[in-house]
């Protein structure tokens, strides 16, 4: 399963570490100098909830914590006496 939100789409992006050497020109050096670059990766804070979806039904979904902190993750109740029955709400 790939590491990527349902909901804001956000997904693992690369990158690079820099190595420098040198003192900064503020500090009364004559400037840093790259050295090396790393390739690396920005991975998500990516986190499996139960989610309500619209039709009804409880199913997991990876989602990131942007999106459950911005309320586009609807978890359902926790206990499941909390639901009425499809039999008991037609009678």
């Amino acid at each position: 399963m790939p590491r990527v939100c349902e909901f804001t789409g956000k997904k693992t992006t690369t990158g690079h570490t820099y190595t420098t050497r040198g003192k900064a020109k503020y500090l009364g050096g004559v400037g840093t100098k790259v050295t090396g670059k790393t390739k690396r990766k920005f991975k998500p804070n990516i986190q499996t909830v139960n989610a309500q979806m619209e039709d009804g039904g409880v199913r997991k979904v990876k989602a990131s914590t942007r999106a459950i902190r911005n309320g586009l993750v609807t978890k359902p109740l926790k206990r499941r006496f909390a639901y009425k029955h499809d039999a008991a709400q037609g009678a």
